[in-house]
Parts: structure tokens; C-alpha cells; sequence
């Protein structure tokens, strides 16, 4: 086969570069691991920056966004005995929205129908060619176990941590940083309607808990936890108990709904970026070049500015103006390390590492971010998003 643009993933960044690639004419073909019904099912981001949603609507995917998500102003910080709302909009100007990953899944997946996206799921053996010539290809074996080879003038590597895009760069070339955390999140959803109007970020002496949602009659909930954790050691009625004492504690007149907890899971926390995005005809996009804890809701948010930035620059370079292409390692990580900053800001302000010391500086910042404007308007910059391509 030959495409235009050979994608390796099809989660949300491949899918809406692959949408963005066919607005302006550009042909492609997605390429992925896991199934489709796999891949729609991954219960994983919550939260949609400002500026995700803009663009969401102005290429036509925001219909069933604006019926179905919930707008939100701000959020909650807190600790024991303190409770505090910082309304973004009041600050910035710029609100979130509580639209899952797995909706904006199901929203492409419809887009990438009904446009005949050529999309190949369950696929194995995956490897990138060629990538220093202007004709790269990648080779895997198809769901029948026959081998194939897609050629394409540029590949685009959405395949996340563990796919192969991120290892095809040189070791000579590439560069990484990373932070591994010294706790987890263990992460709830339960059947219950939320207990709260916005998000709750509580730090508490037995540790940071998130009062999350999905939806009028789902929420998500997160507990730290240390790393070597098991889901065995949390039964439901610890879960609840301690939920309620990290998000309660020395809150008057609130009180934690409970219900039938559905899934549950650990996540380890981990900061990672590799640059350049770029080597060759290969281009990196989403967690195949970065991951962020999930303290700042940044993850979804970054690789959707990533292909916005990647989708016009493709679509310059294939008609021979290369000058955004070469940009785009650049510019996508002058965004990367902007956000890499505020989530490792927002993780070491809530999480607790048992030092007294360390305990004192993080009630100071919580409590100069929630008493002064400036402190206020500056996680709501970030949080609710910086303008793509800044």
C-alpha cells in the first residue's frame, strides 16, 4: 500500500491528525495495535482545556461536545479544614469541560467512518523504515498474519510509550528527561452521582485525593497510594473510608455519596520527554514523545495541540514548503515543558511525602495560590490552557 501520511495509533492524537490531514485534501492510513473496540474502551482523561475544544468545534467534531459536556469554571482546593474555589473564568477568562477521553474516541471514531478513514486495527510486528529518505515505510503483519508494507511520504509516530515510533528515533539523536514519582494514584470510577458541583484536589496528611466526574450519574475518584500497591489491598469499604476522610476532613456540611464501584486501577505517576519530535520524515506527537502526571489534566491536551500544530505543517511540507516542519519539534516543546512544569508543580504542591518540613511548604503554596490573585490567575492560565501554539 501508499499513503500520503502512515500513522502508527489510532487513540485520540491519530485519529484527529488523521481528520485533520483529510480536511485539507491530505491522504492517510492509521495503523494500530489493539482493536477497535479496545482502544475506544480506555478509560483514561477527563478534562478538556479551552483551547482543545475550540479546535474540536472549528473542524466540525464539537456537536455531540457541546450537548454532552459539562462546562466547568474552576476547581476546588483544599485541606483539612479549608475549602477553596478558584473560578478560571473570573481569573483568565477560560473554562475546562468534563468530556472523557473515551467520548472524544467515540466522536473521531464516527468522524473517521464516515469520511472512509482507512483504519487497520490488530496488527503486530510493527517497524519503521527508511525514516532518512523521503520514501519511509512501516511494516506489520495484519490480523490474518500476513506481513505488509505501508509506504507514505511522512510518518507519524501516536503510539504512546510502548509503541515503536518513539525508539525508531537514533539513540545518537534523541535526548530524554524523566521523573519517576515515589507514589500512585489508585483510580475509582463508582456508579454514583457526584458529590460535588467541580473538582476537588484535597491534600490531606494520609495523602492527595481527586474528587473527579464522568457524568451526572458517574464519578471518578483517585487516592494516593504507594507504588508498590495492589488492588487487592483496597476493597471497597477502604476505598470509601478513605475518600471520605482526605476529601471530608474538617469540611462543614459535605458529605461523600457512595455507590457500586465499576473499575479500579493504579497509576504509576512519571514524567518523560524525549526531543526532538522530529527525525527525518518521522514526527512524534502525544505520549510517543512526553507523559505527564495527571495532577494537571494536561496529557489529552498536549497531544491534541501537538497534531493541531503537526496537521498544517504536514500539509505545507507535502507541497514543498518545509519550514513549519522544521519548526515543529520546537514548538510543540516550548508547550511540552510548559506543561511538564505545571503538572510536576501541581503533583509535589498536593501529594505528601511524609516530611514535616516539606508538609509546611506545600500548606504555604495552597494557601498563597488560594489568597492571592496573581497565585490564583496563574494555575488558571494553566490549567485551563494556553492558546495552541504558544
Amino acid at each position: 500500500m501508499r499513503t500520503q501520511v502512515a500513522i502508527v495509533g489510532a487513540g485520540p492524537s491519530g485519529l484527529l491528525l488523521s481528520h485533520l490531514l483529510a480536511a485539507d485534501g491530505v491522504e492517510s492510513v492509521v495503523l494500530e495495535t489493539r482493536s477497535e473496540e479496545y482502544v475506544a474502551g480506555r478509560i483514561r482523561a477527563g478534562i478538556l482545556e479551552q483551547s482543545s475544544v475550540d479546535l474540536l468545534r472549528s473542524v466540525g467534531l464539537g456537536d455531540r461536545l457541546d450537548r454532552e459536556a459539562d462546562p466547568h469554571r474552576g476547581i476546588y482546593l483544599q485541606w483539612p479544614g479549608e475549602r477553596h474555589h478558584l473560578d478560571f473564568v473570573d481569573l483568565v477568562g477560560r473554562q475546562v469541560f468534563v468530556y472523557g477521553q473515551t467520548e472524544v474516541q467515540k466522536d473521531l471514531g464516527a468522524a473517521a467512518r464516515a469520511r472512509g478513514q482507512q483504519v487497520v486495527y490488530e496488527i503486530g510486528d510493527t517497524a519503521l523504515h527508511d525514516l532518512d529518505t523521503d520514501r519511509p515505510s512501516v511494516t506489520y503483519t495484519d490480523a490474518a498474519g500476513r506481513s505488509q508494507r505501508l509506504e507514505a511520504d511522512v510518518v507519524v509516530g501516536c503510539d504512546g510509550s510502548f509503541g515503536p515510533s518513539r525508539a525508531a528515533v537514533p539513540e545518537a539523536v534523541r535526548r530524554t528527561w524523566e521523573r519517576t514519582y515515589d507514589y500512585s494514584w489508585l483510580g475509582v470510577l463508582a456508579d454514583v452521582a457526584p458529590s460535588t458541583d467541580e473538582l476537588i484536589y484535597a491534600w490531606h496528611p494520609d495523602g492527595f485525593a481527586l474528587h473527579s466526574m464522568r457524568s451526572s450519574t458517574v464519578s471518578r475518584f483517585y487516592l494516593q497510594v504507594p507504588n508498590d500497591t495492589a488492588i487487592e489491598e483496597w476493597p471497597d469499604d477502604r476505598i470509601w473510608d478513605g475518600l471520605a476522610t482526605r476529601l471530608g476532613h474538617g469540611v462543614d456540611g459535605w458529605s461523600l455519596a457512595t455507590g457500586a464501584i465499576t473499575e479500579k486501577s493504579v497509576l504509576p505517576m512519571r514524567s518523560f520527554v524525549q526531543q526532538p519530535m522530529r527525525h527525518g520524515r518521522l514526527f512524534l506527537a502525544g505520549d510517543a514523545a512526553h507523559i505527564v502526571p495527571p495532577t494537571g489534566a494536561k496529557g489529552l491536551n498536549l497531544a491534541v495541540a501537538d497534531v493541531a500544530l503537526l496537521a498544517p505543517a504536514l500539509v505545507a511540507m507535502l507541497k514543498g514548503d518545509h519550514g513549519l516542519a522544521d519548526a515543529y519539534s520546537d514548538t510543540a516543546l516550548r508547550r511540552v515543558w510548559r506543561c511538564t512544569h505545571f503538572s510536576w508543580w501541581m503533583t509535589t504542591m498536593l501529594h505528601t511525602s511524609g516530611d514535616p518540613f516539606d508538609q509546611q511548604l506545600q500548606l504555604s503554596q495552597l494557601r498563597w495560590v488560594t489568597s492571592s490573585e496573581a497565585g490564583a490567575a496563574g494555575l488558571a492560565e494553566n490549567y485551563a490552557g494556553l492558546a495552541i501554539g504558544s
